[in-house]
């Protein structure tokens, strides 16, 4: 109980002036009296604390996911980098730390699974490259096929990157697998599906061996059509040349000498003989209109072929004042003893030559088991029409 210091009467303790006297009580008097302030600000103090630590505590936490996020992210590009350049263990080094310091990075899990198929494949390819070495192109193959269907899920530039080096090796074995069946001597029907795979291919190399088998197919469809058309059998040659043209549809000479058939069959069917007294007598008036042949021998030469096939070939002048077609070349091939070895027609190439053009022919002889040194060959006669 406190009393004033001035007439002794009792004072409550959250006075300051007396209130018998009405004197303001000394300081230090009230100071020591307990008031209703300091009570309520006991009562705010310890929940500001709390807040101020809470409020704190979320800030710092805040900061840390954000430190957190930049690192992940920085991580990750430095990811994406390493796997566009192909090097995707080292990738998966660095996604996996990226997903360390933020575990819900969708696109750094996405990535860190592609790398891990990347280097699966990278794996399986390595296997491709030793099956190839032992010639097993089908397992190879197989191999790359599911190589290949590992990464279809996924998009992007690096999957397109490795799409491509899948791609590049499938070429690579599909091109090691047709050049192993040319080593074996395949046949003309075998040489035919081949000409397919090359094209299929498509590269460089691989263009170059499907142009040699291409023409390959042609001095063959030639030869042989050509062989029925000497027969008169005017269907099984153009037969003959209409299957080596889905094989090469650009090859002027069998288009001329599909031409030819179709023009000899026709005259054929109106008179075999009235089409031969028309040649002579066409060919006649034009030595007699020309003072000359109308065609004339530019060359004609034996030589052997890549597949050490004998070959006849040559070329020939128009002489003529009017267009001439159907060009046809007798020639003879001889021993070193002056014997006859043979006798054979061939067509010229374009079917029509006009004034002053030169056409060219070739004919390929198979299974003529002789030596080139030791043959000769002349041109016995030409044979042309006029229209």
């Amino acid at each position: 109980m406190l009393h004033c210091p001035y007439c002794g009467c009792q004072v409550k303790e959250d006075e300051i002036f007396c209130t018998q006297c009405g004197r303001k009580l000394p300081d230090d008097l009230v100071d020591r009296i307990p008031s209703k302030n300091n009570n309520n600000y006991r009562l705010w103090l310890l929940p500001s604390i709390l807040f101020i630590i809470i409020f704190c505590s979320i800030i710092w936490y805040d900061f840390h996911l954000e430190n957190n996020t930049e690192k992940a992210q920085s991580l990750y590009k430095q990811g994406e980098a390493l796997t566009l350049e192909g090097d995707y263990q080292e990738a998966l080094t660095v996604f996996e730390e990226a997903l360390q310091y933020k575990s819900q990075f969708p696109a750094a899990t996405t990535n860190k699974n592609f790398v891990k198929r990347a280097i699966e494949i990278e794996a399986d390819l390595q296997e491709v490259e030793s099956l190839i070495q032992n010639k097993e192109f089908q397992s190879a193959l197989t191999h790359i096929d599911e190589a290949e269907n590992k990464v279809k899920i996924y998009n992007g530039e690096a999957v397109r990157q490795l799409i491509n080096k899948i791609v590049t090796k499938r070429k690579q074995t599909q091109l090691s697998q047709l050049t192993s069946k040319l080593e074996q001597s395949p046949t003309i029907d075998e040489i035919k599906d081949l000409l397919w795979e090359a094209e299929a291919i498509q590269t460089e190399e691989a263009n170059s061996i499907a142009n040699d088998l291409k023409n390959q197919i042609i001095a063959f469809i030639s030869s042989t059509a050509s062989e029925q058309l000497k027969l008169n059998q005017f269907t099984d040659a153009r037969a003959i040349v209409n299957d080596g043209l889905k094989y090469a549809p650009d090859s002027e000479k069998l288009q001329s000498l599909k031409t030819t058939i179709e023009k000899e069959k026709a005259a054929f069917e109106t008179k075999q003989q009235e089409r031969i007294e028309q040649a002579l007598n066409a060919a006649e008036q034009e030595r007699q209109q020309n003072q000359n042949n109308a065609v004339e021998l530019v060359e004609i030469e034996l030589e052997e072929d890549d597949n050490q096939e004998l070959v006849v070939s040559g070329e020939i002048k128009s002489v003529a004042t009017v267009p001439i077609n159907s060009i046809s070349i007798e020639y003879v091939i001889y021993d070193k003893d002056e014997n006859e070895i043979l006798t054979n027609e061939v067509y010229v190439y374009p079917d029509t030559l006009y004034p002053d053009e030169e056409g060219k022919f070739d004919y390929t002889h198979y299974d003529l088991e002789l030596d080139l040194e030791e043959l000769e060959v002349n041109t016995e006669t030409i044979k042309w029409f006029l229209d």
